[in-house]
């Protein structure tokens, strides 16, 4: 049994407004300070539903129509009903995965290194793309636009996906760091459009000169929104970073996480599991290797020693 929830945002037309509000300045992470862990067992609540969070990578409605399916086939593999949630930040669904409102939930990179350093969430599985299991930061301008590199967008307008995302603000904030400067130092105004298609129609609308994006959903809109991504033009390419993983509270009961995880793990060979896969340009789920993440950690610890930290 399924059962699904999930709020409307604007169009990217309406974005216009958040160009007024500027970047603003962040306090950097404190590593020394992480909280200890409780211990015990975290269970699913009395109506044993398993609610299913996914980061808006995507704006709502095509993240809602393509994990629907996925949430679906976990019903029915673990015969518990579920219920799809989607929260507007990167940081909401951080917050439910810890209040264990969320019992599973598909987080970007940047999101669950915050997640294990603030309450040690736990990646269950991580998508392989392609044969891998990294992606790509993509700094994008409109097809027409002459510039070639971040140096070149001195002065213009800049759209970040989230304040929390790997590919959509760390990335172009680690490398402006690089240059000696911020944000507000280099752009004249930036914006949050709170998901990758949403920066790239930005950019394709020239609502802003450029903007960073996962490019897996980049890829992703070539083949869905061709009329929108080739409007866009790479200027550069920054990474490889280990891919967006499934993760859980570490105090899930194991049963619960083990089933989860073998679930996933087990989709590819599964008919039906191996079409919802398809769906979401994924070839299968995979345990994620030590060391996938090393090189976001790297950028969070470089941005928090420079106050840059998100």
């Amino acid at each position: 049994m399924l059962k699904a929830a999930i709020p409307l945002l604007g169009l990217v037309a309406s974005m216009t407004f958040l160009l007024a509000a500027c970047s603003q300045s962040d306090a950097a992470i404190d590593f020394a300070n992480i909280e200890p862990q409780p211990t015990g067992s975290l269970a699913l609540p009395p109506d044993n539903v398993i609610r299913m969070a996914v980061a808006p990578v995507l704006s709502p409605v095509p993240t809602f129509s393509l994990y629907l399916e996925l949430a679906d086939y976990i019903s029915g593999e673990l015969d518990r009903p579920v219920e799809l949630i989607q929260g507007k930040t990167y940081a909401e669904i951080n917050n439910l995965v810890k209040s264990g409102e969320a019992t599973v939930a598909v987080v970007c990179t940047n999101p669950y290194l915050q997640g294990n350093e603030d309450f040690g969430m736990e990646a269950l599985v991580v998508p392989q793309v392609h044969g891998d299991t990294s992606y790509y930061s993509l700094l994008i301008v409109h097809d027409d636009d002459e510039s070639s590199s971040l140096e070149d967008l001195r002065g213009s307008t800049f759209a970040f996906s989230d304040p929390l995302s790997n590919t959509g603000r760390l990335a172009p904030v680690y490398q402006l760091s690089l240059l000696g400067e911020t944000p507000d130092s280099f752009f004249d105004r930036t914006a949050f459009t709170y998901a990758h298609d949403n920066s790239i129609r930005a950019v394709a609308e020239r609502v802003v000169a450029a903007a960073a994006v996962d490019s897996l959903v980049y890829e992703y809109m070539l083949i869905t929104e061709p009329e929108v991504a080739q409007k866009v033009r790479v200027v550069e390419t920054w990474g490889p970073f280990g891919i967006n993983p499934v993760v859980v509270n570490p105090l899930l009961e194991l049963e619960l996480k083990d089933g989860l995880r073998n679930a996933l793990l087990d989709m590819d060979g599964d008919p039906r599991g191996a079409r919802i896969l398809r769906d979401l340009m994924i070839e299968r789920f995979v345990t994620p290797e030590d060391g996938l993440w090393d090189s976001v950690l790297t950028m969070r610890v470089y941005l928090a020693e420079h106050g840059l930290a998100p």
